[in-house]
Order: C-alpha cells, then structure tokens, then sequence
C-alpha cells in the first residue's frame, strides 16, 4: 500500500535575533558579495555606517580603486574614532576577512573604551558569484577573488573570539541572513532611566553596626525607604571591620530587593578573586574577612562569590547627571565597558611613586575634572568631605575611627555617623585630598584657551572667538585681580535708538540724539509694562564682593593671604594701586552692611553689589588729560583768537558774519564741552572724596539676586546708604529713580520731565530698566536689561563739543545699534550665567567660564561711544 503524499509548506529559517550593545563598534565580516551593505542599510541607520567603498570614493573618485584602499581605510578608522569618542554606535561595512584589517578595528574599539563585536555574514561561494554578477561596477570581478575572501574568513573564522571581539554572530545562509534582527542593549552600567532619589553610602569596610545607624538615619525601615528612595553603595563593603557577613548580607538583601545598587570597591574584587580560588594576598583586612565568612554557611558564601561576580565597575544615573564607581572616574570613561575603565573605577590611578608609609600616591584627577556629570566615589578616606570640581569622595573613614557618610541626591546633602570606635588601625593619618578647597586645581589654560562656547541657561550657546579669548587672556593673566575674587564681569549696555525730538530752543539747536521717548516705546513694544528710570552718575562700573571676614574670603573664595573682597572695574583690573586702600574702602562698606542688618536679613557672609564708583577722574585721569583737557585747551587758546580776529575784521568792513557767527558758535561749544567733563572730576585723597552708588545686589551665599525686583534692590541699598550717612564723609551714594507705566502717556511724560531736569542740571542721563529685573518678550526673548539715555550736554563728551549741530546731529541718527545690543545680551546672559554658577556652588572653573567670555566679547569691534 502506498502512503500518500501531502504538499507540505518549506520550514521557515529560525528567528535570529542578534544582541548589539548601543554603545560598541559592529565590525560585518564577509566575502564580497556577501549582502553587507544591504544587511547594514536594513538594521543600521545611515549615518552609523561607514562603508570601506564610500571611503574610496572620497578619495579616489571611485569606489572600486583597490589602490586607493590604504587613504580610504585612513579615513574610515579617523572618522570611527570621532564616532566613538563622541559615543555614537558605529558600524564598519568592509570584508574584514584578514585578521590584519580586524586588528586596527579592534585596537580602535579597546582605544576608546568600546566592545567590537563582529557579525559575520558566510554566504556561500554561489551566493556571492551571483550578487556580484549582478552589479554592473562588479560583474567582472574574477571567482578567485572570493574564493580567496571564503578562504581567509574560514581560516579566522574560530578565533574571532581571541582576536578580541566580545561578541561573534555568524550568519551562514541567505534565509539567515534576511531573517534576523539586531537588537540593541543598554550597557550594563547605563541607569540613565534611573532617576532617584538617591542615597549614595561611602564606603563600610565591615562596619555593620554603623551601616545600620546610618541607614536608619535616611529614613530606611529594614532596608526599604518608605518614600521609595533608593542606597547606592560605592563599595568596599568588606575587609577590616567586625562584620564584613553582616554588611554583605543587608547590602546584597536590598540589591536583591530592587531597593540599593552596589559597585564594586577594590576589597570586594580581591575577595572574589579568593572565592574562586584564586591565590591572593590575605592582607590589607581580607584575613579578617576570610576567618568571619568561615562561620558562615556554604551557601551564603556561594551567594556572596555570585554577587560580586555580578557588580558592575560603575554605573551613569539621572539622565547622565551622576556617575557612582568606587575610586573615581574622568569623563571620558563615563558608560564605558573595558578593562581600563574597571580597573580605574576598581582601583583609581596613581602616580608610580610611594609615600612615606609605603602606599601609592594617588593621582589627583579630580583636580583636573572638567566633567557635567557629578561623580561620587569613595576608596581614599578622608577626614571631611569636600566637593572637587563636580566630584565628591565619600570615605571619610569610618573603620578607622572616623565617620560614615552618605549623600542625598539630588538633594546634595551630606548625613553621616560617627564610628563607634577605632576597628582598624590606618597605616597613615587621615589626610584631606586636596588642601586648596572645593576648586582642586587653579585655573587652567584649557578651560579659556582658543575658540570656546558657553552653554547658558537663558540665551542658549554664547560663542568665543579664538582672537578675542587671546586678548582676555592678556588682561587677565597681566592686569587683572585675582580671578577667585573676580565672580562676575557687569554687561555692557546700548544706548536707546536715536530720537527724533527737537530740543526746547528750537531746530536751531540741533535737537535729541538720545531721548526718553525711545526707550520707553522700545520697552512697550517688547511688551514691559513697568520700567525703573535709574539715575546715571557719571562714576566708573565698579563691582564689589564684599566678604565678612578673611576667614569668609578664605573659606568661600580660596584666598590665603588676607584679603575681605575686591573693587574691580568693568575688566577686573582693581581699581586703587593699593591693596590697603581696598580694604579700607570694603572695611566702610562692611560697617554700613552690619548696620543695616543685611549679613541677617540675607543669610550670607558675602555679598556681590554692582554699582559707579565716583568720580569719573579716579579712574580716567590720563583720558582726561590727554584728551579731553587736551581739546579745552586747545579751543580756549584759539578759538577767542579767531573770534576778536575776525570782530576786528569787520569793524573794518569786511564782510564777516557767517564766518564769525561759526567761530562763536564752535566757541561755545568748546566752552559747553569743557563744564561738561569738568563736572564729573574732582580731587581726592585715599578715599576723601570718593563716593560708591551701589544699584544692585546681584548674590550672596547660595543666592543669585539678579532677578530680585529693582525696587526691592533699591529699597535694600537706600537703607545701606541710610546707614552710611552718619559719618562726615559718606562713602556711599542713593541712585535716584522714578517710576514709569510705559503704557501710561502721563507717567510717561513725568519720566521725561524728570529725566530733563536731570540733564538740565548737569546729570549725566539715567538708565531704563524693565522693573522685574529680568524679562522676556511675548516671543519669549531675553530683552535688554537696561536701556542708556544719555543728557543733550554729556554726549558733547562722547561725540564732540559740536555734535549737537543740526548737520552732525543727522549724520549720528544713523548710527548702527545691531552689533551693541547683540553684545549687550551675550554679556548679559554670561554674567547671569555666572551668578547661577556661583550660587550654585560650582567650583571655580566653572564660575570663570562664563566671566572670561564677557571679558573675551569686550574686544569684539564695536563703536565705542556707544
């Protein structure tokens, strides 16, 4: 009997489904012909290909020009390493048959701390014939071609494994092929999703008892924290003290539990080492370790020697922000997976050299982080916690007698416990790690050094151009106060657009080149209701920072030598020769804060204030004499000549009168230029005759003040002056003001009124501010923060004794305010950037970024009266 046969349908080829981790460089191994680039186009995106052909075709115009294969390999290796050193997943679509080629992409790949993994494509010899046959470029291409590929790749093909890659997927047929599908995986140590709160605990060293206490003081109940918050431990949880079994059993309980996360410490990876019957040293507290877990069960032990298998070098938290390893981490091995970067989370660097007592010294990295991320670490005990540059050393020695601590996070706070006693001797004494404070290391010319952007918070990237970072430098390397004093450079400002309005002796007297009108219908149109009419008070732009102490000044600021602050100008050149005069001038200043009561009312120690320090010849002595005094001289000694010369003339009957009308005029006019700059100058002596007209308070500890309201700012520096007032020579001066509803056409007037009699009685002009500080338009743009409108009679200084004539007057409505007001804003957005930065309690490199870049802009081309 014959069984009958039932058309069956051909069995589907297995899923495959190839694991990529997202971070690695995929190498695709195979023949030509073998369908790499259309499996790299069907599971990669474009620009995380690099093709060996398309490199050829960069350089040689020809994709198929074996003897451009050496340039072409050249630039494919270069731009993978910008890919990977920037993080990006890259992806090599070459043949990679001969190990030799593999080799500089897996040096390349071990280079920037990533895993090669490889995925080979064996496509049959057929296969291959047939799908180059089919391309035009290849269809000549000889069969021994791909004979010799298969054959290379047949003889490699089992020790791709050795070469180095961490993983190998092979491919043998097309159905293969076509049916998989590349999955990409987190690296291990990526918990960016992760966002907290966390609890991040130094390093316990077997001290169980204080584990527990400080556990409990973190609010956790038996290893839970009822409001979900998570323990980070940095490791070294074992060796030394007298319960290394009790502190693995609660930290491996809440790991288990989903409650804490562990990294490894360099005592944990000995142990493990032990456990698996390794031959290691019993020493450095391992002995003790070993004798306490012999009393524990196998099973326990087995769980213990399984855990630390499992403990990743470090882990990347909160959206990047927090980097957790046991002995600190650099930037640049921030998510990668290698043994570098093990051992270095593992074990930290050193320098090669022994101290005294025989241990490493350690290198210093953290001096020289310039990292976002914050990076917790442990490993080095130290007697106090210290934040370095972003980075925070949580082992303040707890076995040895001192504290355990823990930090919250995001919260930035420290909790710790004192040790119970003294469990382990230390071979040295507890010694800070670094003894300049929370900045680490000084300043470094790579942090200012060449074309710069400065990411801000409210204006976006703010660019620096190489030449003009080289004229900062200068001025702050030569002239400059010391830069930990300088927190701060003021913005500079625009003027308002040029007015229209006729002055009130008619056209014949030129009119307005800046006038009130304008500013207040800029400020309206920018849709600011309420603005702030500051008198100008023709001083110099001074800043102070004000400390209540040296001590202040030492602790905060990292100054030794005894200075309470700085008085710097608008390019942090000090204003007095003098160090001793400085600090006369701050010790007045402080005495009239104590007075006041602001150090309480604010709760700092320190103060930032923006302000004109009088008079204008304090600082512009050789401007006044050799420009200004130059050109009154001059016209005093000829123009009344040429005047009497040319009265004499016609009263002889020449006819004279439009020439000598001009030369009177040009008289008066030098005349009204030499009372206008003669009005800011005065003598003094030290500091008799020196006046300081504070306007704003932009910080103090742990405060930005920048956004405070301008009337709560005046209101403060009133009742600062208030208390100045008592002495028979005031230092400090009240800015006048008054305020305007721009929306308002009587409070509009009254502005301009006052801002007329003002001027009329020698004023310099006043400045226009939006009243909330700091404002946006209805687009959401930063808008000016102050508007100058300079008197009729000032601007004689600025433009000329005959400026105000009708033909020059029309010739300077012209003038460009585009590129000032561009300026005005950087500036602007920089220093608020650095106050943020201050405030926040970033070390010093940081601060300085921004305060360099608004030195740097000041030497961007632009008219100067402006």
């Amino acid at each position: 009997m014959t069984t009958p046969t039932t058309d069956r349908p051909a069995a589907r080829p297995a899923h495959r489904v190839l694991p990529v981790t997202d971070l690695s460089l995929v190498v695709l191994v195979g023949a030509t012909g073998s369908g790499k680039s259309t499996f790299a186009r069907k599971h990669f995106k474009p620009t995380e290909i690099l093709s060996s052909d398309y490199c050829r075709g960069l350089v040689a115009d020809d994709e198929n020009d074996q003897g451009a294969s050496k340039d072409a390999f050249e630039v494919l290796h270069y731009i993978a390493g910008k890919r990977l050193a920037a993080g990006r997943l890259t992806v090599v679509d070459a043949t990679s048959v001969q190990k030799e080629s593999r080799r500089e992409l897996v040096r390349l790949a071990r280079e920037h701390d990533v895993l090669p993994i490889a995925i080979v494509l064996d496509m049959p010899e057929s296969v291959c014939a047939e799908r180059n046959a089919a391309r035009p470029d290849r269809a000549g291409l000889p069969r021994r071609v791909i004979q010799r590929h298969r054959s290379e790749l047949r003889r490699s093909l089992r020790g791709l494994e050795r070469e180095g890659f961490r993983k190998v997927h092979v491919l043998r047929t097309v159905e293969e092929a076509e049916s998989a599908e590349v999955v990409l995986e987190k690296r291990f140590n990526d918990l960016t999703h992760l966002t907290g709160p966390f609890d991040i605990v130094g390093d316990i060293h077997g001290c169980s008892s204080e584990l527990e206490t400080l556990l409990a003081k973190l609010g956790y109940e038996d290893g839970v924290h009822p409001a979900g918050r998570t323990a980070v431990f940095v490791g070294d949880l074992v060796d030394r003290g007298p319960d290394s079994p009790g502190v693995l059993r609660r930290v491996m309980g809440m790991v288990k539990s989903g409650n804490a996360l562990c990294v490894p410490g360099n005592h944990e990876n000995k142990l493990g080492r032990y456990l698996k019957g390794s031959k290691v040293q019993q020493t450095h507290g391992l002995a003790e370790t070993v004798e306490q877990l012999s009393r524990e069960s196998d099973e326990f032990v087995k769980e213990v020697r399984e855990f630390i298998a499992g403990l990743v070098s470090h882990y990347v938290l909160d959206g990047g922000k927090l980097v957790v390893c046991h002995a600190g981490l650099p930037e640049k091995y921030h998510g990668r997976t290698s043994g570098r970067v093990r051992s270095h989370a593992l074990y930290g660097e050193t320098t090669g050299e022994t101290d005294e007592f025989g241990l490493p010294v350690r290198y210093p990295w953290a001096e020289d982080y310039r990292g976002k991320a914050v990076v917790v670490y442990g490993h080095t005990p130290v007697p106090d916690t210290t934040w370095i540059n972003n980075t925070i050393c949580l082992d303040t020695g707890a076995v040895f007698g001192g504290r355990m601590t823990a930090l919250r996070w995001p919260e930035r706070e420290l909790v710790d416990v004192p040790a119970e006693k003294v469990w382990y001797e230390p071979v040295k004494p507890l010694a800070a790690e670094v003894p300049g404070g929370h900045d680490g290391r000084p300043l470094d010319l790579a942090d200012v050094h060449g074309r710069r952007v400065v990411e801000t918070r409210h204006l976006g990237n703010v660019g620096v151009r190489e030449e003009n970072a080289a004229a900062a430098l200068e001025v702050m390397s030569r002239f400059a106060v010391d830069p930990r004093l300088v927190p701060y450079l003021p913005p500079t400002m625009a003027p308002t657009a040029a007015s229209q309005e006729e002055a009130r002796g008619g056209a014949a007297d030129g009119g307005f080149l800046e006038h009130p009108a304008e500013a207040f219908a800029q400020y309206r149109a920018d849709g600011i209701g309420r603005v702030v009419c500051e008198e100008k008070h023709m001083g110099s732009r001074a800043t102070v920072l004000l400390c209540r102490d040296a001590e202040t000044a030492r602790a905060r600021f990292g100054v030794e030598d005894g200075p309470t602050g700085s008085l710097y100008t608008r390019t942090g050149r000090p204003f007095f020769p003098d160090p001793e005069l400085t600090e006369e001038f701050l010790a007045r200043l402080r005495t009239a804060v104590d007075r006041a009561g602001l150090w309480e009312e604010l709760g700092t120690d320190w103060l930032l204030f923006d302000g004109e320090l009088l008079p204008w010849s304090l600082k512009s002595t050789g401007l006044l004499r050799n420009q200004y005094a130059a050109v009154g001289a001059a016209s005093r000694a000829v123009l009344p000549d040429a005047v009497a010369a040319l009265e004499a003339a016609a009263a002889r009957g020449v006819d004279t009168g439009a020439l000598l009308e001009r030369q009177r005029g040009r008289a008066a006019d030098a005349a009204a230029f030499t009372e206008a700059y003669r009005r800011y100058c005065w003598s003094t002596d030290r500091l008799d005759g020196v006046r300081f007209a504070p306007f704003q308070l932009l910080a103090a500890a742990g405060r930005s003040l920048a956004a405070v309201p301008h009337d709560e700012q005046l209101a403060w520096l009133d009742r600062l002056a208030d208390a100045d007032g008592g002495t028979d020579a005031p230092l400090l001066r009240r800015t006048r003001r008054v305020y305007v509803d721009t929306g308002d056409e009587e409070s509009v007037r009254a502005g301009t009124e006052w801002w007329l009699e003002l001027t009329a009685a020698g004023g310099e002009g006043m400045v226009v501010k939006p009243l909330q500080a700091y404002a946006r338009d209805g687009k959401g743009r930063l808008v000016q923060p102050g508007v100058k409108v300079r008197g009729r009679e000032y601007l004689r200084i600025v433009y000329g004794p005959e400026y105000a004539r009708p033909e020059q007057l029309e010739r300077l409505r012209h003038r460009f305010l585009g590129h000032k007001r561009s300026l005005a804003l950087r500036e602007y957005a920089l220093g608020l950037e650095a106050l943020d930065r201050l405030a926040a309690g970033e070390p010093l490199w940081r601060v300085h970024e921004p305060v360099f870049a608004v030195l740097a802009l000041e030497s961007e081309p632009v008219d100067p009266r402006l």
